[in-house]
């Protein structure tokens, strides 16, 4: 059976809940509200999946806010991993932000994730001179 790209359906969230899991253990993404939070999110969000049959192998999260266009939650499973998903997803992520009129992606990274800044210099990626701020917010 082939790789497919496409949409994340409902049929998809146990897979995807279990490969964010797995492969960005430290990143909120999947805490509390999960994969099928994810998947309720606005029309400027969008969430593909790789897969192959039933098993969800990859993910990527993407999003524009009329401005820029964002990437997050690129991960595949470690057996998928030299056979071009990544790569293939977001391939898939830039043609549809491009479609509904982005000119510009931005991303972030753990700089201690080397690995990751090298995979996206090969996609055409470059350090900016940026300072990435954030802010938690909790909720009473």
């Amino acid at each position: 059976m082939g790789i497919k790209i496409g949409a994340c359906r409902d049929e998809h969230l146990q897979g995807l809940d279990l490969l964010w899991r797995l492969c960005l253990p430290d990143d909120p993404l999947w805490e509390s509200s999960g994969a099928a939070s994810a998947r309720r999110t606005s029309r400027s969000t969008l969430l593909l999946v790789a897969s192959v049959g039933t098993e969800v192998i990859g993910s990527v999260m993407a999003g524009y806010d009329g401005h820029r266009g964002w990437l997050y939650a690129l991960a595949v499973l470690p057996a998928y991993r030299f056979d071009q998903v990544a790569t293939n997803l977001v391939i898939e992520a830039e043609k549809q932000l491009t479609a509904i009129g982005c000119t510009k992606i931005n991303l972030q990274l753990r700089s201690s994730n080397p690995q990751a800044q090298q995979f996206y210099r090969t996609m055409g990626y470059a350090t900016e001179d940026r300072i990435s701020m954030g802010k938690r917010l909790e909720f009473h």
